[in-house]
């Protein structure tokens, strides 16, 4: 059973930076995508970024510049830094974990293809 836990968000006023950070370290398996979603309240749960063992990256458009994934190493964690933060990106943050594949090349990998979540952490940003 793989258990992912989160740590990190907080609370910051529009402009700052946070940094999320996801373990268990890096899979073992071949192949495996990572994952970090937000769900704002009232609205459904949307992908930020996406990152392959190969670590080729993948971002939102609204995360693109601003957020920086990194995949786990064998003794660090993954972790999503925001930065230049907004008040839209408010909200519960999840990582993911999808140890069947790697991340898609062409989009964000949808949130049903993912197996282990972490517990989630919010993120407030204030003006």
């Amino acid at each position: 059973q793989v258990r992912l836990v989160q740590s990190g968000g907080g609370s910051v006023q529009a402009g700052g930076s946070l940094r999320l950070s996801c373990e268990p370290p890096r899979p073992t398996t071949s192949r495996y995508c990572m994952g970090w979603f937000r769900q704002a309240a009232g609205k459904a749960r949307e992908a930020v970024a996406t990152v392959s063992k190969d670590g080729y990256a993948r971002y939102s458009d609204s995360a693109k510049g601003r957020f920086t994934i990194s995949e786990p190493y064998s003794d660090t964690p993954g972790i999503l830094g925001m930065r230049n933060l907004k008040i839209e990106d408010t909200g519960v943050y999840y990582c993911a974990l999808d140890l069947r594949g790697n991340c898609q090349a062409d989009s964000l990998k949808d949130s049903r293809q993912f197996q282990y979540w972490g517990q989630g952490t919010q993120v407030t940003v204030s003006s």
